[in-house]
C-alpha cells in the first residue's frame, strides 16, 4: 500500500466480479460496501461472497463498509468478517457517538501484544455525528479516521446549494486534526462522468484541507489523484524552502521576499512527501 491513501473505490458487496477489477483498478483501498450500495433482499449474500473474498491476503487494504450500527445486520456483517485475513479495516456508517465507536472496537480487539485492532474508520452522515466529530476521533485508538457522508448530511440538514456543507466539512477537518488522525478523505462525487466537475470539487477539498477522496467509479481516481498530489510548482517551491531551512533553521526571508519559520517549512516537507508517495 502507498504511504498515504488518496483514492478510496467503493464497490457493492453482491458484485463480487466488480470486486474483483476494483482490485486491479490502481485504488490505493477499496471498500466493499455491505450497507447502501447492496439491496435488502441481497444483503446475506453480499456477506457471504465478501467472506469468502477477504479469506485470503488482497493485492491492496480492502475495507468493508457495514450495516448500519443500530440495525441487526451490523452483528452479523461483524461476526462474518472476524479474523479474516484479507480485511484491512472496517468503515462504520453514520456514526453518531463515541460509544457506538468503543462497542465495535471491543469486538474486534485482537489478541496481540500490543493490543491492536482492527482499523476503524468512522462516516459521519447526520448533524448529531457532526456534533460529536471530536469525541468521535478520539472515542478509541483503533479509530484511524473519519470522513463525512455527504448524501445523508445534506439530507439530514436539507441543505441544497454545496456551499452549505462546507462548516461540516471543515468541522471534520478539524476534528481529525485535532484527534492526531490523518486528514479525512472527501466524500464520494456522485456523478461518475462529469470529471470536471469533479476536479474542481476535488480543489475545493484539497483547500479545505482534505486528502484524497471516495469514488464510486475506476474512472474518477486519476482526476482524484492528479488533484490531490502536488504540483511540479509546488515541488519546487517545497525543496527551495526545505533546502534554505537546511542552512538556517530560523525565520527568514527568501530571495524573492517571502517570509518562513518553522511552520513553513512543515508544510513544505508534508508536500515533499506526498509527493515521494509512490516511490521506492
Amino acid at each position: 500500500m502507498t504511504a498515504v491513501p488518496l483514492t478510496w473505490l467503493y464497490v457493492p458487496g453482491d458484485r463480487p466480479e466488480v470486486v474483483t477489477k476494483a482490485l486491479a483498478s490502481g485504488a490505493d483501498v477499496v471498500v466493499v460496501d455491505l450497507e447502501d450500495a447492496v439491496d435488502p433482499d441481497r444483503k446475506e449474500y453480499a456477506r457471504a461472497a465478501t467472506a469468502e473474498r477477504l479469506t485470503d491476503p488482497q493485492p491492496v487494504p480492502v475495507h468493508v463498509r457495514i450495516n448500519a450500527l443500530d440495525g441487526p445486520l451490523a452483528s452479523r456483517d461483524l461476526r462474518a468478517l472476524e479474523g479474516l485475513p484479507g480485511l484491512s479495516g472496517l468503515r462504520l456508517p453514520k456514526v453518531t457517538t463515541p460509544q457506538q465507536v468503543v462497542r465495535v472496537a471491543t469486538r474486534t480487539t485482537v489478541s496481540t501484544a500490543t493490543g491492536a485492532g482492527l482499523p476503524l474508520h468512522a462516516l459521519l452522515e447526520t448533524a448529531l455525528g457532526i456534533e460529536h466529530a471530536f469525541a468521535i476521533a478520539t472515542a478509541h485508538p483503533a479509530l484511524h479516521g473519519i470522513a463525512l457522508g455527504e448524501a445523508d448530511l445534506r439530507a439530514d440538514l436539507g441543505v441544497r446549494g454545496d456551499a452549505g456543507l462546507d462548516w461540516c466539512r471543515s468541522r471534520v477537518v478539524v476534528a481529525a486534526r485535532a484527534a492526531g488522525l490523518a486528514p479525512p478523505p472527501q466524500s464520494v462525487h456522485p456523478d461518475t462522468r462529469d470529471l470536471d466537475t469533479l476536479a474542481v470539487s476535488c480543489a475545493h477539498g484539497r483547500a479545505l484541507g482534505f486528502l484524497g477522496r471516495a469514488a464510486i467509479h475506476p474512472r474518477q481516481l486519476p482526476v482524484i489523484e492528479r488533484a490531490y498530489l502536488p504540483t511540479p510548482e509546488e515541488i519546487e517551491d517545497a525543496e527551495q524552502i526545505v533546502k534554505a531551512a537546511a542552512t538556517d533553521e530560523g525565520a527568514q526571508a527568501l530571495p524573492d521576499g517571502r517570509f518562513i519559520d518553522a511552520a513553513v517549512v512543515a508544510t513544505a516537507r508534508r508536500t515533499l512527501s506526498l509527493a515521494d508517495r509512490d516511490r521506492p
